[in-house]
This record gives C-alpha cells, structure tokens and sequence, in this order.
C-alpha cells in the first residue's frame, strides 16, 4: 500500500434519498487540506460488512465464481470533494449512487465501522486562494446536486465570512427531498458568520427544476442567470470587477452555466485573475 494511502474507519452515514447519501469517516492526524479540494476514496468491496454478512448466508463467494470474487476484492478509487471544515476532526463526503458504477453501487452499502481507503494527497484548485483579481466582494456558489460538498466546506471556514461581503448560494435538485443539508445551510450565518467581525451576508436560493415548490426557483441556472432571475433573486448584480463565481456539479450545468456567464460579461479565472472558477472531475 502506497504511503499516501492510508485507512479510515466510518462514523455515521445519513441516507437522503434512495441515491443520495452521506457518510462521515476518521480524519488522519497528518491530513490537510483546503476547503473546496477533494481526495481520492477507495472501497474494497469484499472488507464490506454488507458483503462479509452476505456470505455467511449465500453462496456467492465459491470458488466457481472467480469473476465476482475478483470484483469485490480490488480496491476502487474515485473523487470525492469533502463537505466538513478544514478544521473538522471528522471527514464528511457526499455521494450520489450510480447504479452500474462500479465504485458508488458498492459505497451504498456502507455501514458504520466499515474502513475505506483514503488518499492523503488532496487534489483541486475550486479554492477561494485562486482568486487574486478582482479583489474579494461578491461570491457566488452555484451547485446541483452532490455538487454543493465543496462550497459546504468553504461556508464552515471562517476566512470566506471574513472576505466578502455578500455569498450567494444557489443550490439545484430536481425534487425538494434531492436539497440535501437544508438545516445546515439555514444554520451557516449563525454558526459561522456570527464568528466573525463585520461578517458576510449568506443569500441562499434553493432550486428545483421538476416540482414546484414554494420560495424555490423552477428553472436552469443558466436560464435564470440569462434572464436576470437569479441575480434579482439575490440582489445582486454579477460585475466583471467584484464578482466571483464557482461552478460545481453536474457537467452539462457546468458547461452551460460558464457559457452563459461569458455571454454575460464575466470571464474565466487563469492564473489568479477573473470571475468563473470550475473543477472538472465528476
């Protein structure tokens, strides 16, 4: 086993929807990172408590299935962005499950006390230290789904509340039961803002696209951006010279949210200087 890799045992997990769930796990005295990075996770299947009590109880494991056995005895690394603070004494991550996906069908099955592998080198540069020009005022978050992990990571560092002035957090599901962490999100200016000196103002703007919903937004986020819903939402206008905005989600949002922003004036953020920042690693 490489030196960056090291084990990590689950604490708790919390199920949202049938695919969508969330799972806390030990944090490494050595591990560090920069609110809004991710690290690699790896599952191997067969060390699963799922996996072990269902072998006491089938046959799946004989010898004759050598394909299966090989499967669920390999380790499976994926990307996952980390949802706690950077000062947490836990790592929580967020997940979707994807069915045919070799990593996320077996990760549904975690229990607490199950380990997984952690690679200790954090990856990303969706980090707030990237913008250098424009100087700190307005920021925006805008996520779909298990996208909205890093941005909860960066609203529990004490250091966003400290350098803006406004956050806009527009955050879109298709159904209200996908807007995960809501109580969490309505509890951040409190439990952050209230920190700090002059802190920043937390505008949150909840979308679902596929059911109307009272005091959610129905439509895309590039649509609502081109039409100027989002920014009379928030009130607030996006500006080449104040504005900086974060894209992280679903790729085709992504894709179609920055596009719409350069239509809108903004630009992208290359070596320290702009407006759109992403991460492509979904």
């Amino acid at each position: 086993m490489s030196d960056n890799i090291q084990k990590v045992t689950v604490l708790s997990k919390t199920t949202w929807t049938p695919n969508l769930f969330s799972f806390t796990v030990s944090r490494p005295d050595s591990f560090k990172f920069t609110a809004g990075q991710f690290v690699r996770l790896g599952v191997n299947p067969s060390q699963l408590k799922y996996y072990k009590q269902l072998s006491a109880v089938t046959d799946y494991d004989k010898d004759d299935d050598e394909e299966l056995n090989e499967t669920l005895n390999e380790d499976i690394f994926r990307a996952y962005s980390i949802v706690s603070s950077p000062f947490d004494e836990v790592l929580e991550f967020f997940s979707i499950v994807i069915p045919d996906g070799a990593f996320t069908s077996q990760l549904q099955h975690l229990e607490v006390g199950d380990e997984l592998l952690l690679n200790t080198m954090p990856f990303g540069f969706l980090t707030l230290a990237r913008y250098q020009k424009p100087l700190p005022k307005d920021l925006w978050l805008l996520a779909t789904g298990t996208g909205l992990a890093p941005f909860l990571s960066m609203l529990q560092d004490l250091k966003t509340w400290e350098d803006y002035e406004h956050i806009v957090l527009a955050y879109s599901a298709r159904s209200t039961e996908e807007l995960a962490y809501i109580e969490k999100i309505e509890s951040l200016q409190e439990d952050f803002g209230s920190l700090v000196d002059n802190p920043a103002k937390l505008i949150f703007i909840p979308i679902v696209t596929r059911e109307a919903v009272e005091g959610a937004l129905t439509e895309r986020l590039p649509k609502l951006l081109l039409d100027g819903t989002l920014q009379e939402r928030a009130g607030i206008a996006l500006d080449v010279d104040s504005t900086h905005v974060m894209l992280c989600g679903n790729p085709d949002m992504v894709e179609d949210t920055k596009e719409t922003l350069k239509r809108l004036g903004l630009v992208m953020n290359r070596r320290g200087e702009g407006n759109i920042a992403v991460e492509n690693y979904w």
